[in-house]
């Protein structure tokens, strides 16, 4: 029999008795999914943007600097490249996992050459390490093989084809991770970034305040010089100048701290990368939600859990097939002769077959121990994946009412803002009227000041919240982007 034949036999051997997959089949787990998203009830989008429901979802705010750092993450940023590598281990897996379906083929080949040998013959032969090589009264045998075996252990129960799933469903949910952190770096470097264009607004600010509290000085000074006004004005508008610079100036240390962050993000020492201060061009966009059922599938988060839980699954049947025997099937075949002339003739070949079942006898309830933690893994993982369902929903809610609040809050801002200023300058006139004392004007100046600021960070904000909803619909991601296998 050739050892083709030979493996063919045990190949078809194995399809026959292969047809058994014990454990549960697995589906998905249901989730409460409401029908609608209850904030986005009464407020309607002035303008959606479809454009950030796609895989570059930063480009929806027209930032050049932006887009060419978002990009930079992709390629160059450790975290990605750590999580990248996880996913092509667990990929890896799959293949070592499916080979186990397939026997496996081995080869070797020996030669080999025995003697003996009479240190006392007659024969006047020289014996050296147990051979002899001239005369004497011993010989040499010389034995060459050459031999292929296999060996296969039949998935009579389904085991290797549960590991299989597990390992597919571990792959999948590994690269719905890399998917996750991706979007989490990108969301991360966006903030950073758009926290650092809030700092570059409120240096411009601070500087034109400062400006502004330097004249108010030198009208104060020139009025004590006159006679008309007290040194206690005077030391009011030093404080409030001081002060302010000195406000000005820290700003600078938060934004180092800020440009560092984000060249990290970016793969780059701080030292490489340096963002020149830019005028406030950002804007927020409105970002439609969608129906709540889509969620499910945008969320690589959402994807993970899932296929955590589809592993467990196929687990509960790896553990469930300890319970039935094993079979291994085993073949060899080769060629053997004392000749190497003679090695590949009809009459050198030799062959063998052979099978063994195996069954656990007793294990003191270790076998039922294993199914019990599998089924319990299972139902943590199913617990974990609504759970991060429902986390998502609330995400989304969240994002979505500060939408709908900041929009409404912003009119009220931009009014209050109007006010302050034209508070600022009647006082400042009536000061230098003499009408006012210089109490009246710092208020005021502090007033507009805080208004100026906080407009800014309502600004900010919004920028933030629309990254943020845009991460918590997905960021462009679906479970189409899961590999198959």
């Amino acid at each position: 029999m050739t050892t083709a034949r030979l493996c063919s036999l045990l190949l078809a051997s194995g399809l026959l008795l292969s047809a058994c997959e014990v454990g549960p089949n697995y589906s998905r787990p249901g989730t409460p999914t409401p029908a609608a998203y209850k904030e986005i009830a009464g407020w309607t989008p002035a303008a959606p943007s479809d454009a950030a429901d796609r895989r570059d979802w930063w480009a929806v705010f027209g930032d050049s600097t932006l887009n060419d750092l978002e990009r930079q993450v992709e390629t160059n940023n450790q975290t990605l490249a750590a999580a990248d590598a996880a996913y092509r281990q667990a990929h890896a897996l799959v293949a070592v996992q499916r080979a186990a379906l397939f026997p496996t083929l081995t080869g070797n080949s020996t030669a080999t050459v025995s003697g003996t040998g009479n240190k006392s013959g007659s024969g006047g032969g020289s014996f050296v390490n147990g051979a002899t090589i001239v005369g004497g009264g011993g010989g040499t045998t010389q034995n060459y093989r050459l031999q292929l075996g296999t060996t296969w252990e039949p998935d009579l129960w389904g085991k290797i084809r549960r590991g299989l799933e597990n390992a597919k469903a571990t792959a999948q949910a590994s690269a719905a991770d890399l998917a996750n952190a991706r979007l989490s770096v990108e969301m991360e470097l966006a903030a950073d970034y758009i926290q650092l264009r809030q700092l570059d607004e409120d240096k411009r600010l601070l500087d034109d305040t400062v400006d502004a509290y330097q004249k108010s000085l030198t009208v104060t000074q020139n009025k004590y010089h006159a006679g008309t006004a007290a040194l206690a004005d005077v030391r009011q508008a030093e404080t409030q100048l001081y002060g302010t610079r000195a406000e000005d100036t820290d700003l600078a240390q938060q934004r180092a701290k800020m440009e560092h962050a984000i060249a990290i993000l970016a793969g780059k020492a701080p030292a490489d990368l340096t963002l020149a201060p830019a005028p406030w061009t950002l804007k927020p966009v409105d970002i439609p939600p969608g129906l709540p059922s889509t969620l499910l599938e945008r969320r690589p988060d959402i994807a993970n859990t899932e296929r955590v839980a589809a592993a467990a699954s196929a687990n509960i049947g790896v553990q469930v097939a300890a319970y039935f025997p094993t079979l291994d099937l085993s073949g060899s075949g080769g060629v053997t002769s004392s000749r190497l002339a003679d090695l590949f003739t009809s009459s050198s070949g030799f062959w063998t077959l052979g099978a063994t079942a195996a069954e656990t006898i007793i294990d003191f309830g270790a076998r039922r121990a294993q199914v019990s933690a599998a089924r319990a893994a299972f139902d943590e993982a199913v617990a974990n994946y609504r759970q991060t369902v429902l986390t998502a929903f609330g995400q989304v809610e969240d994002n979505l009412a500060a939408q709908r609040v900041l929009v409404a809050e912003q009119a009220d801002r931009q009014a209050a803002l109007a006010s302050a200023d034209d508070a600022l300058h009647i006082s400042l006139n009536q000061y230098r009227a003499g009408t006012i004392d210089y109490t009246t004007v710092v208020v005021s100046q502090a007033v507009a000041l805080s208004a100026h600021q906080t407009e800014i960070a309502l600004e900010a904000e919004r920028l933030t919240t629309t990254v943020d909803l845009i991460v918590a619909l997905g960021g462009g991601w679906t479970e189409a982007s899961l590999p198959g296998s």
